[in-house]
């Protein structure tokens, strides 16, 4: 039948739906990623979608596109069933698509009244469409949007309901712990210094070795410390999968003797402490060789507790906001506005650096706050009317409420005190982070979490107070992006970045590291084409957030909220006469 030809989520080759793509990457092959993505799958519903049948009512169905980076091309993703006769589908087929958090993956789901068999869309009756991105539905609140059909004048085309549910691909890990009894002797003036090795199977029958424990000196009998192990590691989510664990006598020389092995699952170590979780340590050399061999010692578990390792997404859907704050750099060093070698100019042709940062980064950021109200600062500039210098000014001209609705309000926010202020200078970063960590401080619960963009032309004038604000704001839910613009050295700003060595201030140690900075002359598309340049540079300054994010909330003990009740669609009671 018409739609089943293709399963969701696999385009087919050639014809309209293009070459198969992964869900997030466009034509430009270095924003494809080896690191394993987050899976989403989207389920779609509509209600009262328009009659475009005479005697009955539509036969919907729902193809959704995604676009290419580059070009912008609407490219075919998938098709979700046909449902006869109903304004009101809740489609059974999903949508799984790959999710990254750093990229903005803007999707178009066109709905059909599907007239006949034909493959071709042109063939049967458009019902309208519904423009978003991946992360609206994601940062909508249960990761459940829910959108007016548009696209044919005069009409109301009904809403579209789309949910996005991460696919859990094995996210526990467990924590185990053994022992072993009457290991053999294997050393000649003492005893054995066993540890032991665990290794899973392969489907070719090789093993891979997943984890080691440590050695414990001179003894028969040795309790090792317990060890924590993704599941994913230890048997690939396949929990009859065989894992082989072998028992060795440590030796200086690395000339490690083998004591013996046995095997077990995943399945059976689950039980837990009990009989069938203590193995007889065979050593299949001697076994052959002494009739009288039993075995060369027992090795027991001890625990067995299973951990389940939650995700960005999690919290997310659990409620938590991320807020985003602008500050941008309006010392003189970056030239006179109206000149067109300054880094502030507004061309009215392309948005300058500084804009380009902002748009980039703040564009993927914004589906992630509900109100879609945004801080925009500005340091380094002489205000009116008096020509004070200031280091935290509000760029919309009000210091009680600096918040401008949107990305675009923050542009012209922009754009606005460029015409009104003087550059001016020092270059200060610490007023901007203590801003934002006062708002961080009042708020540790996991509910809310920061993000400061920075974007600036040059070096650091306030070195010393900058790195003890970011040692305070590392135990704070927040996060700093730093974007350089201009032809200036940024050496100190790698040195803010903790990724080499962890920032410190006056012998104290950041908590974790909450600073990403980039160059943004990295990001220049040789081409010109500025849609790719945002791209990559909102990639990789957005890249590290998530970890950042969870390495709080795992210091701090935070677990994510539960997700809102999902979704029921209401039952549409057929009402009969008596």
């Amino acid at each position: 039948m018409f739609g089943l030809e293709k399963p969701a989520g696999q385009p087919k080759p050639g014809g309209s739906g293009g070459l198969p793509k992964m869900a997030s990457v466009g034509d430009f092959t270095v924003l494809s990623s080896s690191i394993p993505a987050t899976k989403v799958e989207l389920s779609v519903s509509c209600r009262n979608l328009l009659d475009r049948d005479t005697f009955s009512k539509s036969d919907p169905i729902c193809v959704l596109y995604t676009q290419a980076i580059g070009n912008k091309e609407w490219r075919e993703f998938g098709r979700t069933e046909v449902i006869d006769n109903t304004l009101n589908p809740d489609f059974v087929r999903k949508f799984i698509m790959d999710y990254f958090f750093e990229e903005r993956e803007n999707l178009r789901f066109d709905f059909y009244d599907v007239d006949s068999k034909s493959p071709n869309l042109s063939k049967h009756d458009f019902l309208g469409q519904m423009f978003c991105t991946l992360g609206e539905i994601v940062g909508s609140q249960g990761s459940r949007l829910e959108k007016s059909i548009v696209g044919i004048p005069g009409k109301k085309c009904g809403t579209v309901i789309v949910t996005a549910e991460e696919l859990g691909c094995c996210r526990d890990s467990v924590l185990m712990q053994f022992c072993a009894n009457k290991l053999d002797k294997k050393d000649f003036f003492g005893k054995s210094d066993p540890f032991l090795v665990f290794l899973r199977s392969n489907e070719d029958g090789s093993f891979t070795i997943c984890h080691k424990t440590e050695v414990v000196k001179n003894t028969l009998n040795p309790v090792w410390q317990a060890f924590k192990i993704s599941v994913r590691a230890l048997c690939n989510g396949d929990y009859d999968r065989t894992i082989k664990v072998e028992v060795y006598d440590w030796d200086r020389d690395g000339s490690h003797d083998f004591i013996g092995e046995f095997t077990t699952s995943y399945r059976e170590l689950s039980r837990g402490q009990s009989q069938f979780n203590v193995y007889e340590v065979i050593n299949p050399k001697k076994k052959g060789k002494k009739k009288k061999y039993v075995n060369s010692g027992t090795v027991t578990l001890l625990s067995f507790l299973i951990e389940t390792e939650v995700s960005f997404l999690d919290y997310i859907k659990g409620g938590t906001q991320i807020n985003f704050t602008v500050a941008i750099d309006f010392t003189a060093s970056n030239g006179n506005p109206s000149q067109p070698t300054s880094l502030h100019y507004m061309n009215p042709y392309q948005l300058n650096a500084y804009g380009m940062a902002l748009k980039a980064v703040g564009e993927i950021i914004q589906d992630y706050d509900s109100d879609k109200m945004f801080p925009a600062l500005g340091f380094g500039a002489r205000l009116p009317p008096d020509g004070r210098v200031s280091h935290e000014f509000a760029l919309n001209g009000n210091p009680q409420n600096p918040y401008c609705h949107g990305i675009d309000g923050v542009m012209e926010a922009y754009y606005r005190s460029l015409k009104s202020v003087q550059l001016y200078g020092p270059t200060n970063f610490a007023p901007v982070i203590n801003h934002v960590a006062r708002y961080a401080a009042s708020v540790k619960d996991g509910s809310q979490y920061f993000v400061l963009l920075i974007i600036t032309d040059g070096v650091i004038s306030d070195m010393a107070q900058t790195k003890e604000s970011i040692v305070n704001a590392s135990k704070l839910p927040m996060s700093i992006i730093i974007v350089g613009v201009g032809p200036a050295e940024f050496d100190a700003m790698e040195e803010l970045d903790g990724d080499v060595v962890r920032i410190s201030s006056r012998g104290k140690f950041a908590e974790r590291d909450i600073v990403q900075f980039v160059p943004f002359r990295d990001y220049i598309d040789r081409s010109g084409n500025h849609v790719l340049s945002m791209a990559r540079l909102a990639k990789d300054v957005l890249a590290e957030i998530p970890e950042q994010f969870l390495s709080y909330m795992r210091v701090r003990g935070i677990k994510p909220l539960p997700a809102p009740p999902p979704y029921t669609p209401p039952i549409h009671v057929l009402q009969t006469q008596i």
